[in-house]
C-alpha cells in the first residue's frame, strides 16, 4: 500500500515540474498584457494601417463602414485591448484600421 502511494506522489510531482513552466509562462503574458501602453496614432505602423482612436475618424476612408470598432474586430484581444496586429501596443476599442475583420 505504501509503495503506490509513493508511486502516486512521485508520478503527481513530476506532472507538477513539468507543468509548472507553462503556469508562468501564462501568468507572465497576462501581466504583460495588462500593462500594454496605448498605440500612438502617430505611429509609423499605425499610420500603414489608418488607424484611428475613434472609428468615425475613418468615415471617409473607402474600407471603412459604420458600426466597425476594434472592439468588434477578430484581431481585437478584450482582456488586455491589445490587437493581434500590434503585439506591443493596446488600442482603444472604438478605433479602427483598415484590416478590421468581423468576428463572424
Amino acid at each position: 500500500m505504501a509503495e503506490q502511494s509513493r508511486r502516486a506522489f512521485l508520478r503527481y510531482s513530476l506532472l507538477g515540474v513539468a507543468a509548472l513552466p507553462l503556469g508562468i509562462g501564462v501568468m507572465s503574458r497576462r501581466a504583460f498584457a495588462q500593462s500594454l501602453p496605448r498605440l500612438d496614432p502617430n505611429d509609423e505602423q499605425a499610420q500603414a494601417l489608418n488607424y484611428v482612436e475613434a472609428a468615425e475618424q475613418a468615415s471617409d476612408h473607402p474600407a471603412y463602414e459604420e458600426g466597425e470598432s476594434c472592439s468588434t474586430c477578430m484581431f481585437f484581444e478584450r482582456r488586455s485591448e491589445g490587437c493581434q496586429l500590434f503585439p506591443q501596443n493596446s488600442v482603444e476599442p472604438g478605433g479602427w484600421c483598415q484590416s478590421w475583420v468581423s468576428v463572424d
